[in-house]
């Protein structure tokens, strides 16, 4: 499993961004992608993922009507859109694979099994 992201870059409050992920080594049917965040100081939260067998997609709430996730399985990609970003949307975001569309787990974050490098979004105000 190989995850790149890219599409991370400064942009003014209530601006709008749009991450990629390119994924290799697996199909969108067998694993779930997702999303995660961290900024610094902070812990890690679980923005958006979306589940290989039926395709529903899940948004944390403090993402929710704002960013959108879509994946393009002919081009072997994954798409965060984020629009009206606030500050504290600054993170590094990373691309994750999984069996599982889950974003925490009793109120901490959950451990997806592959990770990509992450690439920096910043939020100025």
């Amino acid at each position: 499993v190989q995850l790149v992201e890219s599409g991370g870059g400064l942009v003014q409050a209530g601006g709008s961004l749009t991450l990629s992920c390119a994924a290799s080594g697996f199909s969108f049917d067998d694993l779930a992608v997702g999303w995660f965040r961290q900024a610094p100081g902070k812990e890690r939260e679980g923005v958006s993922c979306i589940r290989s067998v039926d395709g529903r997609i899940k948004y944390a709430d403090s993402v929710k009507g704002r960013f959108t996730l879509s994946r393009d399985a002919a081009k072997k990609t994954v798409y965060l859109q984020m629009t009206r970003l606030k500050p504290e949307d600054t993170a590094v975001y990373y691309c994750t694979a999984d069996d599982l569309c889950r974003l925490q787990v009793h109120g901490a974050p959950y451990e997806a099994d592959s990770w990509g490098q992450g690439t920096q979004v910043t939020v100025s105000a």
